[in-house]
């Protein structure tokens, strides 16, 4: 219901007006308060690159995040990431990840870049918190990558990157809860860069695709040929922001589950829920960030697709251009 409403299918988005408006107006106050100095920012006291969105939903940021990331550490640069932890419920905060941090304490996402790259990574609601407690811990941090926080305006920022659905792009443009939007399409103004996931970029955006990785199974880690995969019976779920995106790639990976389960973005999985979904022939097919939240009870027919973001050479090398600009010249490291 809520996608028809947001992409214009359903006019019923219109009895949401009111809601929507108000949202604006707050949103617009609070910027302006920022803008203005009536509210102080706080500078961190290394520089900080934001990667967020326009639109409530999934767009594509963790993907951005972990290319960066990892781009970066080929560059001999020391990258940490800070997220507001959504879905997660830690006892205390801010948390800084280690290898026991569960997806139900920290969220599904923080988890998954960690387990991906490696680089220190915290939570908090208040991303000055998260970042203290990184640069606390770690004392090497060059640059502060945020996962979303676009409308965190509290922390100061030095770079700002937008990811599009490039399918979806902006709806039928309205604010929540009538649209999709965060904020107008005007604001892609202000920022540094502009990544479109998927269909067709706009002059001025960089293109990014995501490709497929290796079917991996979550009890022994080991990968299975796509061949054996796809000539196996399956079931397919999908927890994130916008489902039918994952079984769109199924599909182009030559792949026809039985049947295909979407749930909300950040479910938290149970054993007795998903154990029913396939029995013990059928291969029970998920994302990576539904991985990471059903690691800990998996069974051995449970597999999931990593994904990698992909941009173009020069675009990509633009834009890590950019940030290494942002760095002291001790901390740039060496350049590929």
């Amino acid at each position: 219901m809520i996608a028809r409403l947001w992409s214009g299918k359903s006019g019923a988005w219109r009895l949401l007006l009111p809601l929507s408006w108000l949202y604006g107006a707050i949103t617009a106050a609070i910027r302006f308060s920022y803008r203005c100095g009536l509210k102080k920012r706080w500078k961190a006291p290394v520089p900080v690159v934001v990667v967020g969105n326009l639109t409530a939903g999934g767009n594509g940021k963790t993907p951005v995040v972990i290319w960066l990331v990892e781009q970066l550490k080929q560059r001999g640069i020391r990258p940490a990431v800070v997220s507001r932890g959504y879905g997660g419920k830690a006892e205390h905060y801010p948390l800084v990840l280690d290898a026991t941090t569960s997806a139900q304490q920290a969220g599904d996402e923080p988890v998954l870049i960690f387990q991906r790259t490696g680089v220190p990574v915290a939570v908090a609601p208040k991303r000055r918190a998260a970042i203290s407690a990184l640069l606390q811990a770690h004392n090497d941090i060059s640059v502060i990558i945020t996962d979303d926080g676009l409308q965190h305006y509290a922390l100061q920022r030095d770079m700002e990157i937008v990811v599009i659905d490039g399918e979806r792009r902006f709806g039928n443009g309205w604010w929540l809860p009538a649209g999709p939007m965060r904020e107008r399409p005007s604001r892609l103004k202000s920022v540094d860069a502009v990544i479109t996931n998927g269909g067709e970029a706009q002059q001025g955006e960089i293109p990014m695709r995501l490709r497929p990785g290796v079917w991996t199974n979550l009890v022994t880690g080991l990968p299975l040929p796509l061949a054996a995969l796809a000539n196996r019976s399956s079931v397919a779920l999908a927890g994130i922001g916008h489902p039918p995106r994952f079984f769109s790639t199924l599909r182009a990976q030559g792949i026809t589950p039985e049947r295909e389960y979407a749930f909300a973005d950040h479910h938290a999985y149970t054993l007795e829920e998903l154990s029913g979904l396939a029995d013990s022939s059928q291969a029970l097919l998920m994302t990576e960030k539904d991985a990471v939240k059903c690691q800990y009870f998996a069974l051995e027919n449970w597999w999931y697709l990593p994904i990698d973001a992909q941009l173009p050479s020069a675009d990509a090398q633009r834009l890590l251009d950019k940030i290494i600009a942002l760095l002291p010249t001790a901390s740039q490291g060496t350049s590929l």
